[in-house]
């Protein structure tokens, strides 16, 4: 690859946030040193923009759901995320929750990330979350029950949206006796 192909492969890419292993694909570097190098050249001419340690944009205006799947993987955008973009609920919350292996708040710029902690064959089972823009996303179902699986006594404004049939077909992956009843309880409360 030429000299100016480096930064041009990197803008081509469709992604908004890039790590630096997937800088490294993309350039086909094996060499550490040269990489590193590069790597920082781009940084100190404001051509990449360093996010957080081993993750970089390409500007300003990058995808914070996006950058949110990117911080911890395996993890996907759920729980209040997807319920109020759902109209599960109505209160409006200006983070980011995102399901992944541990529970953790983080500030990066302006953004709030939430992450919860799920078990590994739940966060593992792609069941119910769509990959959109590169970034995992939960469906309004498993949002709901992600929600349910981490409080039990989580209250929804409308519950009118969601598909049972798929809420029963999801329910099997949490293995969760206790968050069956309760969701049977919600589905009772609406149809009886």
């Amino acid at each position: 690859m030429k000299k100016g192909e480096y930064l041009n492969k990197l803008l081509n890419s469709d992604k908004s946030i890039l790590t630096s292993k997937d800088i490294a694909m993309i350039w086909q570097d094996t060499d550490k040193n040269t990489f590193k190098v590069r790597l920082n050249y781009y940084l100190k001419k404001g051509d990449l923009f360093k996010i957080r340690r081993g993750i970089y944009s390409k500007n300003k205006n990058y995808d914070r759901f996006e950058l949110a799947t990117r911080i911890f993987t395996p993890s996907y955008v759920s729980f209040e995320t997807v319920l109020v973009k759902e109209g599960l609920i109505f209160q409006y919350y200006e983070r980011v929750d995102v399901a992944t292996y541990l529970t953790r708040e983080l500030k990066i710029e302006d953004n709030i990330f939430l992450f919860r902690k799920i078990k590994d064959n739940v966060l593992t089972n792609s069941s119910g979350v769509n990959i959109i823009n590169h970034t995992s996303i939960a469906t309004r179902e498993r949002a709901f029950l992600d929600t349910l699986y981490i409080d039990g006594n989580y209250y929804f404004d409308n519950l009118r949206s969601l598909d049972w049939d798929k809420v029963f077909k999801l329910l099997p992956i949490y293995e969760n006796e206790s968050m069956s009843k309760k969701v049977k309880e919600l589905y009772d409360i609406k149809y009886t």
